[in-house]
């Protein structure tokens, strides 16, 4: 499935505003990490263990009384007041994250309720693609004319969900891919724009995958019990799991638009790993110094990656720059969404 309103002649264009995101004041290194799991489980791993399979240094973590809607909120303000708006002026507020304060209700009543709109609001989830599927969505509430400004935002709190105390080297295996985590918000304001905007999006879904990693408490298989409530992966399966999808949604993205990877100012990139990403880079052929390196000093920030590495460059984007999203998410999906600055 693919957007392209430029190809279609649309008069509708939509594009992002204002951005903002939000990282918890407490950074958590590897090594202490590591210290805390071999104190806690009483079994051994090299020094540096963590660090060097993974590449990751340190990562953000939200303390007593923070939540995914605390972040979210954060980052929507700021990104409200780069807008020059108001939460009235907002008509639609979409919650787009992997992590959620609650089963029910959505997140974004309570992200709502602390703001102080009447937006209409709902929640997105897919894993760590629930960003840019949110934004997706609010682009096209507002091409449909059911949305004149859209508020998407994400809290990802994925810390709360690590075996910190694991009981063996089994379950230490089962939840390792879950110590790549890192705590994050992040916030974007769409609307219509007179040039520029989003201008293609796709997306690539395997779900004969889906089991390959997740939380899988909460829901009607296992509505209860601690058990299921720890995230649970093989990274290196995962890893391969999209390797073998491959790099089809990005060849059709090339072609479709014309554009190459100099075209775009930057690419901004899912990233759970140094070495995934290092291998992702050889896959496909991106040049290193168009990325936006994060996971070193942040860790895999599920779906808040691309907002927080857009805030981090979006300042020094001038009209007509190109961005290049691409998501990667469990389930599995991958997305990608090409954004023109007005």
């Amino acid at each position: 499935m693919h957007t392209d309103h430029a190809a279609r002649g649309r008069t509708v264009r939509v594009g992002i505003t204002a951005v903002a995101s939000c990282l918890p004041e407490s950074a958590v290194t590897s090594r202490r990490l590591q210290e805390h799991i071999t104190a806690a489980s009483g079994l051994s791993l090299p020094a540096r263990t963590l660090e060097r399979v993974t590449g990751i240094v340190s990562r953000r973590a939200v303390g007593e009384g923070e939540y995914a809607s605390t972040l979210a909120v954060r980052a929507a303000r700021t990104a409200l007041t780069r807008a020059a708006l108001t939460p009235y002026d907002v008509d639609l507020l979409v919650f787009a994250s992997a992590t959620r304060d609650m089963v029910e209700p959505a997140t974004a009543h309570v992200v709502q309720a602390e703001l102080g709109s009447r937006a209409h609001a709902l929640d997105v989830t897919n894993a760590c693609n629930s960003f840019v599927n949110g934004i997706d969505l609010a682009r096209s509430m507002i091409v449909a004319g059911r949305a004149r400004k859209a508020l998407v935002v994400t809290g990802e709190t994925p810390s709360r969900a690590v075996r910190y105390a694991p009981s063996g080297a089994q379950q230490l295996r089962d939840g390792f891919a879950g110590y790549t985590f890192g705590d994050a918000g992040a916030a974007v304001v769409l609307e219509g724009v007179e040039r520029g905007g989003i201008l293609d999006v796709d997306t690539e879904t395997h779900s004969e995958h889906w089991a390959v990693g997740g939380i899988f408490g909460g829901g009607s298989r296992h509505p209860r019990g601690d058990e299921h409530t720890y995230f649970r992966g093989d990274g290196t399966e995962l890893r391969e799991v999209f390797e073998k999808v491959g790099t089809s949604v990005l060849d059709r993205m090339r072609e479709r638009t014309g554009l190459d990877w100099t075209d775009f100012r930057h690419i901004l990139v899912h990233q759970v790993t140094v070495p995934y990403l290092e291998r992702f880079v050889e896959l496909t052929g991106i040049p290193r110094e168009r990325l936006v390196v994060t996971v070193p000093e942040l860790g895999n920030l599920a779906s808040a990656t691309l907002g927080v590495q857009l805030d981090r460059v979006h300042g020094g984007l001038r009209s007509g720059d190109r961005v290049l999203f691409v998501g990667l998410g469990g389930g599995v999906s991958i997305m990608t969404m090409v954004w023109e600055k007005a």
